[in-house]
């Protein structure tokens, strides 16, 4: 079966209906002058919520997709400046070809069909992980969707696709071997600013706020360096079901926190 015969076409790629608004009641919910700048997501709970509706997984994952937008554009109206999700890991690869080549052709399409919304809105996208291995035309799409948005100037989408934290890691540390083995680097010289220098998200620096939902409390491998100091907030709603009031709940309870950053 081909990957775009595998995806259902009952559902929109695009993002097209407007954002809800946040009313000023909803807003004194918050302070918006205390949001966090970096939000990372890890949008689980797609495949359940496909399983509730006697729906296929790619279903599933593309419901979760129509969210990405409409997430992203209610964190930028409560301005967050970077939001992250964990969309690919590199153990996914382990899953049913069928439900790899359709999230493959996603991405592709999801990408390509949203490219005039980032534009529009001022989403700028980023991507973290290792792209060696993403099949075409996903790969191409990837990148030029990256080039088309560069200049956009108000919120950074990034997509974590092939991710890993351990094989972050792990490329971190072969970059700092190889400036070992060339003399460019001496080996006390090394300190924690020159591992995470060569670290995917160097660009956005590390989240504020972690948003996990389906109920779920675990960071499966993601970030695992970024998280050190990160808030952690899990959400029962599943990915589909999240909306822009559960976002409000999440930063809601961060500030409520008092963050002590390891003191």
């Amino acid at each position: 079966m081909q990957a775009a015969e595998y995806l259902e076409t009952s559902l929109p790629l695009t993002a097209e209906e407007p954002l809800s608004i946040y009313t000023p009641m909803d807003l004194q919910k918050i302070d918006l002058k205390e949001v966090p700048r970096h939000i990372a997501f890890i949008p689980d709970g797609n495949r359940r919520w496909a399983e509730k509706q006697h729906r296929t997984s790619s279903f599933g994952h593309k419901s979760g997709a129509d969210i990405l937008i409409d997430t992203v554009k209610a964190a930028k109206e409560l301005g967050v400046k970077v939001v992250t999700f964990y969309t690919f890991s590199t153990e996914n690869w382990s899953r049913p070809p069928g439900e790899v080549d359709a999230l493959m052709w996603l991405f592709h399409s999801y990408l390509l069909s949203n490219r005039q919304t980032m534009l529009d809105e001022g989403i700028r996208l980023g991507i973290i992980g290792d792209l060696g291995k993403i099949p075409n035309p996903a790969h191409d799409t990837i990148l030029q969707s990256i080039e088309a948005t560069k200049d956009c100037p108000h919120i950074d989408m990034v997509l974590a696709i092939n991710y890993g934290g351990r094989d972050e890691l792990l490329r971190a540390f072969k970059k700092i071997a190889r400036s070992l083995q060339d003399g460019t680097m001496k080996p006390e010289e090394i300190d924690e600013s020159t591992i995470a220098s060569r670290l995917d998200t160097t660009p956005w620096g590390d989240p504020e706020l972690l948003i996990r939902t389906s109920g779920e409390m675990r960071i499966s491998n993601f970030l695992i360096w970024q998280l050190s100091y990160t808030e952690l907030y899990v959400a029962d709603a599943l990915w589909p079901e999240f909306s822009h009031l559960h976002l409000l709940e999440a930063v809601a309870a961060y500030q409520k926190r008092q963050r002590r950053l390891g003191n």
